[in-house]
């Protein structure tokens, strides 16, 4: 059960028959010299840049239109050099060699193996020459500031040539940017995020876009990281900033295509970050001493094992294509939660589609491009976060998160990391690990000592895992069992479902009943399920951003029915509170039959109602979903707080660094987490909570007029904690 698919370890003195010291450096030298630079950086290109149609309408325009100008043309290409040596640098080959051999020996000492799936890449190795001249773009999730070095090195060691990587938010020293920039490094312009608001970032964005279209002509190898370290599962503004260009070489006929690879990345422990989780980039720049410093340091500790994992490419043509085509075929807007929030009656929201920026109605063409380069982001990223496989340390940190929050005796841990880890495999997700079941188990718990305490019973021949208490402790477990997250949304999402419909429940029936002796009908149900994915975002929990929600929540039901929490039966004797009616009584992908009835008709269909079930072979299990989704929802009935204790309106990036403070201050952590701050926000926004206006100084965020009063806060408190297994 553990051994299961192919695993590939990039460790090239493993495959040499001799096993002498000299004979292993110099197989190893010799490997790195052998490997293949297949494209490289055209030597014209300035020339190419300058003579791009844009760039010179950009200049032009700031010019005061003077093109035929011989000075004007100097000046220009002054200005493109500038901001192109801050983007790009040509490749050295030497560096780029030695530095591959360095990087060898360092990963190999860094971790126990750096695995990547053979079959995996055969795939993208087929999909390459299925379309040949078709430019390869990587989309990879960002655990550590290790991945770019990581990701290229792997590349180009399997014949995919050198990758150009893109840098996000690090500030980094001159010499060190000199030195990625020789490795394949590329820079965001400054200003470019601003180029809407500012009129001096036009032409670092027009020479951007041209420079990515020049890479993807001279088909070299990109990758883009679509989130940054301290903030996973959120598109981030560099990914935006990379990504435009892409979309508009296809649609602008620069390219005829581009393939897309998702890419996820894996750690056992995730190495050092340069800059510690939080809002704000160091205000020092990232020096080379500090790097090897860092690096020096990392050598005295092991961070396990590191795994690599490619989705299965698609065309971004298509992907455009088959956007449109839902986009013309969308339905109404999502009514918003605030009438259920604030016990105000509203008519039947519809949930014909799927909810989140990329599905307002637009007009214009840049509002239409950032649609859809959120779209393909946020897809692109979902894709990713599904084919990461999921560690050890992820396993065991969420049983000890969320099952035995204070200890655990190592064999009921074992044999909780057998039923947990076949859960995972039953859905189609890759471990990567195998083994004997008690070396997994230590292996976590060794990766985790830092954080817990363990005890030999001599009596008993067992070991007690006693967990500490403490902030860093949650924060360490929490960190780890986000792996877990997506693999378990839909079920968690359905187990937070029921726990609000039996505390609905609870002042009518006088005391607490048992869970199996209640039956909930298939309306109310859908109705609870259909609120929570309303409150929280897609790339939360791993879902398909471009899936309608009705069919998101039908399949969260049937998750539920096949797993054991939920057993089908027909409406009849039991007393139903059906609070809500379905406007699709019978979902036509479904293979699950609940009725008896032999028409097809819905008026011959008995309505579906399902009853509370504990599976034998898994106590605990709803429990442990409701436990999945506790750390978002805590987060956010902890902002209600923060909204009364802050002054609006106020901009964005200031109210996040508020919010984490308040946090960090609630909390006792030094730096929470991010991700759940940016999640906060982007929940309350969607739920109208808080509103962003423009203003001359910039867009402003207010606190509406329900939430202004104590008693709306009260019931956004009580609504959130409707949802939460305290």
């Amino acid at each position: 059960m553990l051994k299961r698919g192919w695993r590939w370890e990039a460790e090239i003195e493993s495959r040499q028959r001799y096993r002498g010291w000299l004979v292993r450096r110099i197989c190893c030298v010799l490997a790195v010299g052998s490997w293949k630079v297949l494209t490289n950086t055209p030597g014209d290109l300035l020339e190419r840049v300058c003579s791009n149609k844009r760039v010179q309408d950009v200049a032009a325009s700031q010019a005061c239109g003077c093109r035929g100008d011989s000075k004007f043309q100097q000046q220009c290409k002054e200005k493109v050099l500038g901001i192109l040596a801050g983007i790009q640098a040509p490749l050295c080959l030497p560096m780029l060699r030695l530095c591959c051999w360095a990087l060898l020996r360092f990963l190999s000492c860094l971790f126990f193996s750096v695995q990547l799936h053979r079959g995996q890449l055969d795939m993208v190795l087929r999909a390459v020459r299925r379309k040949p001249g078709v430019p390869l773009v990587f989309l990879s999730t960002h655990k550590s500031q290790l991945d770019g070095l990581l990701l290229s090195f792997l590349l180009f060691s399997q014949g995919l040539g050198v990758p150009r990587v893109t840098v996000g938010n690090l500030t980094c020293s001159p010499r060190l940017r000199a030195l990625l920039g020789c490795l394949g490094a590329v820079f965001l312009p400054t200003r470019v995020e601003q180029a809407l608001s500012d009129q001096d970032g036009e032409l670092p964005v027009a020479v951007l876009a041209s420079y990515v279209e020049e890479v993807l002509r001279s088909r070299q190898p990109l990758v883009v990281f679509l989130e940054e370290p301290s903030a996973p599962w959120h598109l981030s503004g560099p990914a935006r900033a990379w990504l435009a260009p892409l979309y508009r070489a296809v649609r602008d006929g620069a390219v005829p295509d581009i393939l897309l690879v998702p890419v996820g990345i894996a750690y056992d422990r995730t190495p050092d970050r340069f800059c510690r989780d939080g809002a704000e980039p160091s205000a020092q720049p990232l020096g080379l001493r500090a790097c090897l410093w860092a690096a020096c340091r990392a050598l005295c500790r092991c961070f396990g094992c590191a795994r690599v994992d490619l989705a299965q490419p698609f065309s971004l043509q298509e992907f455009v294509a088959k956007s449109l085509i839902c986009q013309s075929s969308m339905g109404k807007p999502l009514e918003e939660l605030l009438p259920t929030i604030l016990g105000m009656l509203s008519s039947q929201p519809d949930y014909s589609r799927a909810d989140g920026p990329e599905h307002r109605m637009t007009t214009s063409s840049e509002a239409e491009e950032e649609m859809m380069v959120t779209k393909l982001g946020l897809h692109a990223l979902s894709d990713a976060i599904a084919c990461s496989a999921v560690t050890a340390v992820g396993i065991t940190s969420a049983l000890l998160l969320h099952k035995h929050r204070k200890c655990v005796r190592l064999s009921q841990l074992m044999a909780d990391f057998a039923w947990l880890l076949e859960e995972t495999l039953l859905r189609q997700h890759d471990v990567s690990f195998s083994g004997q079941l008690r070396a997994l188990v230590l292996h976590s718990l060794a990766m985790l000592r830092a954080h817990l305490t363990l005890y030999h019973l001599a009596p008993l021949g067992d070991v007690l895992v006693v967990v500490k208490d403490s902030a860093e402790t949650q924060w360490e477990l929490s960190c780890h069992s986000t792996q877990i997250v997506p693999i378990f949304a839909s079920e968690a999402v359905g187990a937070c479902a029921i726990r609000a419909l039996l505390l609905e429940l609870l002042p009518f029936v006088g005391e607490a009943p048992c869970p199996s002796s209640i039956t909930f009908s298939e309306d109310e149900l859908h109705h609870k399920i259909l609120t929570l994915l309303q409150l929280l975002p897609p790339s939360l929990l791993g879902l398909k951003p471009c899936q309608p929600l009705d069919c998101q929540s039908q399949d969260i039901l049937d998750k539920l029915t096949l797993c054991g929490l939920l057993e089908a039966e027909e409406e009849g004797e039991r007393y139903l509170c059906d609070v809500s009616s379905r406007r699709c009584r019978t979902p036509h992908w479904t293979n699950l039959d609940f009725s008896d009835s032999d028409t097809d008709s819905d008026d011959n269909h008995c309505k579906r109602c399902f009853r509370i079930c504990e599976p034998k072979d898994s106590p605990g299990f709803l429990l442990f979903f409701c436990h999945l989704l506790s750390p978002v929802l805590a987060t956010y009935v902890r902002a209600v707080a923060f909204l009364e204790q802050h002054s609006w309106p106020q901009p964005e990036a200031m109210c996040a660094r508020a919010l984490q403070q308040f946090l960090a201050e609630e909390n006792g952590l030094e730096h929470p987490m991010w991700s759940l701050v940016l999640s906060t926000l982007q929940s309350f926004k969607n739920i109208g909570v808080l509103k962003e206006r423009p203003s001359p100084s910039g867009p402003l965020l207010h606190l509406t007029q329900p939430f202004c009063s104590s008693e709306g806060r009260r019931k956004l408190r009580a609504f959130l904690e409707q949802f939460m297994q305290l």
